[in-house]
């Protein structure tokens, strides 16, 4: 009786661990951005923070990727978002999967205001909520890419839509998603892709119903 007492507990352990590992935490919405308006120093520092706030979720250890797209250069292509976040699935810091994969995630995904929470299990206001902090930075077409690879509906007002590849704070233009899946714009239930922003300035992000935040994934 004890030894298949000491079996079962064995395996219960086992399937234990194996839920809590495949529950990892893989995906929050920043609950602040660095507070330089739509200039996150660029995918490097937009990554830097997205691997601070992970911390607080006690994710630090897994590596992070801002869900953002950035244009060619002269220098370099361009860079699309869902290329940067890993093969999933993405759970949540409650434990609920946003999505199995790369795919789902731009198909068929659950991503809501309900399950897009911050590194510290916070909901994020939406719209009908004061402040209103909906628009979430991503740079993207409804596909994850960059909007120069994209269908032009997707576009930003203007041939900015990274706000300089996330470098200013002042001219310029982001595209933005709504994490609570309503809104104004050409694509309003869009998460990833709904309007551009009028300027990259803090005023300016919180001015369209932003505050400068993003979304972050595990990628490994």
């Amino acid at each position: 009786m004890i030894r298949t007492f000491a079996r079962v507990a064995c395996l219960t352990a086992v399937l234990l661990g194996s839920a809590s590992n495949a529950a990892e935490v893989g995906f929050f919405i920043t609950s602040a951005g660095p507070g330089k308006g739509a200039n996150l120093g660029g995918l490097a520092g937009a990554d830097a923070h997205c691997q601070k706030l992970a911390a607080t979720a006690g994710a630090q250890d897994r590596t992070w990727r801002a869900y953002l797209s950035i244009g060619a250069t002269n220098a370099a292509p361009s860079i699309d978002a869902r290329d940067r976040i890993g093969d999933g699935p993405w759970y949540n810091v409650a434990g609920a999967m946003v999505a199995a994969n790369v795919n789902e995630l731009h198909e068929n995904n659950n991503l809501t205001k309900a399950s897009v929470l911050t590194e510290g299990g916070a909901t994020v206001n939406g719209r009908g909520d004061s402040p209103n902090r909906h628009d979430i930075l991503t740079g993207s077409g409804l596909n994850g890419t960059a909007p120069d690879e994209a269908s032009t509906s997707d576009t930003a007002p203007d041939a900015d839509f990274s706000c300089a590849n996330w470098t200013s704070s002042g001219a310029g233009s982001a595209l933005v998603g709504h994490h609570d899946r309503t809104g104004g714009g050409a694509n309003p239930t869009s998460w990833n892709s709904a309007h551009g922003t009028r300027g990259c300035s803090q005023a300016n992000l919180r001015g369209t119903g932003g505050d400068g935040l993003f979304y972050c994934f595990a990628a490994d």
